[in-house]
Formats: structure tokens, sequence, C-alpha cells
């Protein structure tokens, strides 16, 4: 089997797929994808610190110079909520709005939050040891992050039930060659949830508290403020990036704890390694699968030359598991100390809410493991989504 991002087996499994790729060579056109992949550590690291290459061209050159089409009119919402997010800029942009947002989300402000994550997951636990077991996925996983980004950004309780849809509905533009009706997901999902911000964001300008968004609104130097719209992206990109990532993380990695029976039971006797646990777990089973970069300038990569137009598709799942970097990597070690993954990326886009992600899946992974709650049994098998970039379960029934 080979690379097939539309294939169920391989997005049930990928691996093997991805060890015959790193064989193939370093960078390997896909026919299929219409990308450059680039399967191994080394490369992926380096490329995502590699200024010739971008999230977004629109800094130096119009669609038309690009060789691009420009996205339909009517996708222009979307387009404006993510092309002004981190994730999507490029300097001197990003750098200018990332550290004005670093000056409101602190490392303190990740630290405040911890007692209500954990206070947050062993209630989510609690209810479903109430229920005697679940779907892990709906029960757990969905609510922890999308309480905490809530929580974070002062959006009150009442308020929250249309978060998860909107989040979803954005994310599903991520994966490869999205249809029309993604599309119109997507788009109508980021007017909906932009005129919701919007109108948060005036309340805490009358009245400022002690969330995100005021602190957002309140973050200044020496060239200026956020625009509304870039506070908007930043908003939403806090819950797409730190949902869809934490989400994963933990219903794929309950499945890899169930497979390895032994490391998930040392792990149950040894809480105290949970750290380098939640570390292993993103390495082993990464929930962002590939990562996309635009050529700006001819880049070579393994004696093979990559033109400006071109798209590369940085495959975090084959570089997490490369040989070259991390010993048997195809093992799962829980107490893995030299474990360098990209699931994080790396760069000047690597994750902001980093810190705040390894909080709540060691407040998740801590709840469920906790001293008087039963251990957890899978009922029957999961099935995976459709979609590989953003790659998880479609649910994860379990009983204590």
């Amino acid at each position: 089997m080979g690379f097939d991002p539309w294939d169920a087996a391989f997005v049930a499994d990928p691996y093997p797929a991805y060890r015959e790729l790193r064989e193939q060579g370093r960078a390997i056109w896909s026919e299929a994808t219409g990308q450059w992949l680039v399967p191994h550590y080394a490369d992926v690291n380096a490329l995502l610190r590699d200024r010739r290459l971008g999230r977004t061209y629109l800094h130096r050159f119009t669609h038309e110079e690009f060789g691009r089409e420009a996205p339909p009119p009517a996708h222009e919402s979307f387009h404006v909520l993510n092309g002004n997010g981190l994730l999507d800029l490029e300097d001197p942009a990003h750098a200018r709005v990332r550290r004005l947002v670093a000056k409101a989300f602190t490392p303190r402000t990740v630290e405040q939050l911890v007692p209500a994550v954990r206070r947050m997951a062993a209630e989510l636990v609690a209810g479903l040891l109430a229920d005697g077991g679940g779907d892990l996925l709906t029960a757990v996983a969905e609510p922890l992050p999308v309480a905490v980004i809530a929580e974070l950004l002062g959006v009150p309780e009442s308020d929250r039930g249309p978060l998860r849809p909107w989040s979803a509905d954005i994310c599903g533009m991520f994966e490869l060659r999205p249809d029309e009706e993604t599309a119109r997901r997507a788009v109508r999902a980021s007017v909906e949830f932009s005129d919701y911000l919007r109108g948060l964001i005036a309340e805490r300008r009358e009245r400022p508290g002690s969330d995100l968004i005021s602190g957002l609104i309140a973050a200044h130097d020496e060239e200026g403020r956020l625009s509304e719209q870039e506070m908007i992206s930043t908003c939403v990109l806090l819950l797409n990036a730190g949902h869809e990532a934490t989400v994963n993380t933990t219903v794929n990695g309950w499945w890899t704890l169930f497979r390895n029976p032994d490391p998930l039971a040392d792990l149950r006797r040894h809480p105290e390694k949970l750290s380098t646990a939640v570390d292993e777990l993103l390495r082993y089973d990464t929930p962002l699968q590939m990562f996309e970069r635009w050529v700006l300038d001819d880049i070579e990569v393994g004696g093979v030359t990559i033109p400006r137009g071109a798209e590369v598709a940085l495959l975090f799942g084959s570089a997490n598991r490369d040989p070259a970097r991390f010993t048997d990597p195809d093992a799962l070690d829980l107490v893995r100390t030299d474990n360098p993954h990209l699931s994080f990326g790396a760069g000047i886009h690597y994750c902001l809410g980093a810190p705040l992600a390894r909080r709540e899946l060691e407040a998740s992974f801590g709840a469920l493991l906790a001293d008087g709650i039963p251990p957890l049994r899978l009922v029957r098998e999961p099935r995976w989504r459709d979609g590989y970039v953003i790659r998880g379960l479609e649910e994860l029934l379990v009983e204590f």
C-alpha cells in the first residue's frame, strides 16, 4: 500500500507507507496530491525553519504571479479569517502579531488556568464513570479543550454550544481537496464565529476582565495594537488548533495505550511519568499528519530541485517515526526523554498553545488514571474518521 490520503486503510495505519517513502528518497513527487512529499525528520525540521517556504505567498506575490488561481469570492469570509491568524501569516506581519499575542497569552496565563483544567477534567471523568462508560471522544476528549479555551477567552457558559461545531466546520478546509459542501460549511462557520467574537470584543472594550480577549485588546507596543480582525483570527485559531490537536491526541493516545497494555499498566502505577508519556503519545501517533508549505524560491532537497510555485507536504507522522532520529521509533516508550517530536511544528510557526495543550493532556490522562478510577477497557475497535491531515477516530467506546 502506497501513499493514498483518501484510502481508509492508509488513514488507519499510514506508517508502513511512510517507511517506503523514506526508503524512496528525501523528496518524492505525488501525482495524486500535486505535492512534493518530504518524509525525513531532518528535512522536515529544516524546512519548517526555511524562510524560502511560506504558509502563504501573498506577502510576496499575487495569485497570478505565483501561477495559482484565486479562491472563489464566495469563500472570502473563510480566507479573511484564516489569513489573518498566526498560522498563515508570514513576517513581518507574523512577528508583529505574535509579539502582541504573546503579551496577553503568557506562561503565567497558562499556569493560572491549570487548577481549572484539572477540575474540569476530573468532572468530565466523574460523569463518564457515573454512566459506567461511553464514548471517550464526546464525554471527555471534546468537551475539555473547548471548555478550557472558552474559559481562557471569557466565553460565557451559555454561549459555548456552537464552538465545537464551528471549529470542526472551519477545520474541514484544511483537508486535501475539500469539496464545495465542506467549503460552504466553513464559510458559514467563519461568518457566525466572527460575528460572535466581534460582539464579545465590543463588550470587553466597554467592560474589560481578566480573560484573554481583554488582554488582546490591551496589548500594544511601539508599532501599535492588534486590529479587530487580528484578534478575531487569533481567538479562532486558539480554539481550532488547540481543540483539534488535544481531542485527537486524547483518543488516538488511548487507542495506542489499549494496544500496548504493559506500558499502560506501568503508567497507571507511575502517574509521575505523564509528562514524558504525553510527548511520546504525540510523537507516536501525531494528530496532524501533514503540514503544507509553498515554495517561494527554488530549493533543493536531497538532490531534487523544487521550483518556486510548488507545494511541499511536510509529513509530520513520518518524521516522528524516522529511525535516523528516534531510537526504535515504532516502539511506544512512555519514558522516552530524547524526544524532539515535530507535532507542534518548529520555527516561527511553532505552536503558541503547546504549553497549554500539554497541560490539558496531562490533566485528561491524569484524571482517567487517578486513584479510585477503575481501569478503562475498550468496548470495540474504533473506526477512523474520513480525513488524513487532521487524523482522528470517529468514536472510542470504553467501559470501566
